[in-house]
């Protein structure tokens, strides 16, 4: 008889005409694929995923053999709202009173933040099934909110969820994360010692045929002045922590060989234009559609990506970013002070303290005085390190160890 995962999370990014999907997405394909039956429930408040237009309560649609129940929930467009934890509220009512009775009896329910609301209900359907119940971590709240979000430890809604976090730790079967430290934070937050298993971001197939060519006038405009190049590809908001970038452009204006290359859209991308547009050695351009981005990062000489010197990052990252630089073959120099993990493993680039710009600007001088081939080897250490370590089948296998036979930390 085959293995029954429910994967339940208010917040699922499925493959669509539009989106090769995410990590949940190729994991659960994955699974899919080595015989595991998946039913995955989750909503479709999600503003940063094409979800499909619901007319009913309940929707069920399979893709490539996986089915997703989507529940039909409130929506909201402000991240930092009151609506938005109504949208948790709702998503966790509606799963709640979800008729079940026609789903596969599940060995293994995974349930996945954000929200952490919804380890309540895991906790319900794991003594109704009598399965296991795996805690998966894709964020670290309310660590997250108070650290970058200027809540305090002691607000209500910090400490309420506090409680669901350690719950989750305390009562789960397995413990999964993203970033490779969270054990730590378990640790600190229950006292317990438990195994906690590290299950990252990594790379799909459709990385690795998707890409395409840039236009030939995007070439000529951007990447065509002989000049040592170093770029940021993604978003330009609040929680990029881009301010370094800038200061450490603006301290190297007299550097007439290096030009820096901001790729992107954002919130904050009009403010930083208007402060620092005028710099001799500053390049704005559009936004790439996301199976361009390769293109361009392979046509650039360092890739650079930054995050505030916050505990988040204790614990580590599993960031796209990082996959999709590691996946050029280029090298990268990260403003970084958290736990160390991926570029290291790699030997692909080196970190600088976080929010430091003098050590910014020597570790650029740095890359640049070394030679071509240098930076070309420890560009595709990266690439292959990632395709070696992070292949979503490899993921998937390390998944199903860790559900249906314990794992190994």
């Amino acid at each position: 008889m085959k293995n029954t995962i429910w994967y339940i999370t208010k917040y699922f990014s499925p493959k669509t005409a539009s989106s090769p999907g995410g990590r949940d997405w190729f994991l659960i394909e994955e699974m899919k694929k080595a015989g595991c039956e998946t039913v995955v429930i989750t909503s479709d408040s999600n503003n940063l995923v094409d979800v499909p237009d619901l007319n009913r309560r309940v929707t069920e649609q399979v893709t490539l053999g996986v089915k997703i129940i989507w529940l039909k929930t409130l929506k909201y467009s402000v991240a930092k709202s009151a609506r938005r934890v109504l949208s948790w509220f709702h998503f966790e009512w509606n799963l709640f009173f979800l008729d079940k009775s026609k789903l596969l009896r599940p060995d293994v329910i995974v349930v996945s933040s954000l929200s952490l609301l919804t380890i309540v209900n895991g906790l319900l359907l794991k003594c109704r099934y009598k399965c296991r119940l795996a805690f998966e971590v894709r964020d670290i709240w309310p660590l997250t909110i108070v650290e970058e979000g200027g809540f305090s430890k002691r607000n209500l809604f910090v400490k309420s969820l506090s409680l669901l976090e350690k719950i989750g730790y305390k009562r789960s079967d397995v413990i999964v994360g993203t970033m490779p430290n969270l054990a730590e934070h378990v640790l600190a937050e229950t006292g317990l010692d438990r195994p906690v298993f590290c299950i990252p971001i990594g790379v799909s197939d459709d990385h690795l045929t998707e890409a395409k060519e840039l236009p030939d006038d995007y070439v000529l405009k951007y990447f065509s002045t002989p000049k040592f190049r170093v770029v940021y590809a993604g978003t330009i908001g609040i929680t990029n922590a881009l301010e370094v970038f800038f200061q450490a452009v603006a301290a190297m204006r007299n550097h007439t060989n290096v030009e820096f290359l901001m790729i992107g859209e954002g919130a904050l991308r009009e403010k930083y234009q208007s402060i620092y547009g005028d710099l001799p050695n500053l390049v704005f351009s559009p936004k790439i559609s996301r199976n361009r981005v390769q293109s361009a990062l392979i046509k650039s000489d360092l890739l650079y990506f930054s995050v505030y010197a916050s505990k988040v990052w204790h614990y580590g990252q599993s960031l796209n970013k990082v996959v999709d630089y590691m996946l050029s073959g280029k090298p990268i120099i990260a403003s970084y002070s958290g736990y160390p993990s991926m570029i290291n493993e790699a030997k692909c680039g080196v970190y600088v303290p976080a929010g430091d710009v003098d050590s910014l600007v020597a570790g650029i001088l740095e890359m640049k005085s070394k030679s071509a081939e240098e930076r070309a080897e420890m560009g595709m250490r990266g690439r292959e390190w990632l395709l070696a370590n992070r292949r979503y089948p490899k993921l998937a296998r390390d998944y199903m160890s860790v559900l249906f036979k314990g794992g190994t930390s």
